[in-house]
């Protein structure tokens, strides 16, 4: 079973800066880390390997920098990383991002199943798993929250001859509706946007980075792509324009006070009642 994880590499800080001129992120010289949620996606593409054999690959879009995401991605227990980079990707919105790694997953060739996390913590819109799905013809499910259930076909084999793609049929999810918990099957190939918290995702191995040898990201850019015309990517292949873009105001105020216990009380009961908290 041929597993594609989509991942992202966001900032690891609160205080990142946007460019006031084209309202993108600016990601020089911030700490940054893998989206949380992409770690579940990734735990839950190595349990249904483990269940109906296989192959995972990570694949994200960013700059250079994002290779290291895919590395802990292999260190994980992926089998290969696929990093789509190229200037004529910068400033995608998230129908130009979906565009691009929809294209970056047709590159791969065959696969089965893709998985995303349900957002990421930089965007949260929670819209580039089913664009991509779109934009690969897939059905599709989101707020997965629980493991998939693959169905295979032929069952009654032993589980060794139960390798590869062609004896699995469908999945069977738990989706997070507004008020109920929905169970579907969905025929494969499909994409599956997964929730976080719905088990403990595993730790990078040492032993496994020792292990890895030979190339273990595997970089494609616009040129590696079927579709090559640049106006579906980046800037060009955006439609939403940020209008303005600026820091929210900070109204925290601060008071210091000193003195005797009735006085910090007396003055405490100030501040509550100006506020109207009393």
């Amino acid at each position: 079973m041929n597993i594609v994880v989509c991942i992202k590499q966001v900032p690891g800080t609160t205080n990142a800066e946007m460019d006031p001129e084209t309202g993108v992120l600016k990601r020089d010289n911030i700490p940054a880390k893998l989206n949380p949620y992409d770690l579940f996606a990734l735990e839950a593409a190595f349990r249904i390997r483990e269940q109906a054999g296989g192959r995972v690959a990570a694949i994200t879009m960013g700059p250079p920098a994002a290779e290291a995401a895919l590395l802990e991605a292999v260190y994980m227990g992926a089998d290969e990383g696929v990093l789509l980079t190229d200037r004529r990707f910068a400033g995608a919105d998230v129908m130009a991002t979906s565009y691009t790694l929809s294209q970056g997953i047709r590159a791969l060739g065959a696969f089965d199943l893709v998985l995303c996390g349900k957002q990421t913590t930089d965007g949260d819109t929670a819209q580039v798993g089913p664009e991509i799905a779109e934009f690969l013809g897939l059905p599709h499910c989101a707020n997965v929250v629980e493991l998939p259930i693959v169905e295979l076909q032929g069952a009654e084999l032993p589980g060794a001859e139960l390798q590869g793609a062609a004896f699995a049929s469908s999945v069977i999810v738990k989706t997070a509706m507004e008020t109920v918990v929905q169970t579907q099957r969905i025929q494969l190939p499909c994409l599956l946007g997964m929730d976080r918290d719905i088990f403990t995702p595993r730790l990078p191995s040492y032993l496994r980075k020792k292990r890895m040898t030979g190339a273990l990201v595997r970089t494609l850019t616009l040129d590696d792509l079927e579709d090559q015309d640049p106006e579906r990517y980046g800037l060009s292949g955006s439609p939403t324009q940020v209008e303005r873009i600026y820091p929210p105001e900070s109204d925290a105020e601060q008071h210091v006070v000193g003195g005797t216990a009735e006085e910090l009380s007396a003055e405490l009961l100030q501040v509550l009642d100006r506020f109207r908290l009393v």
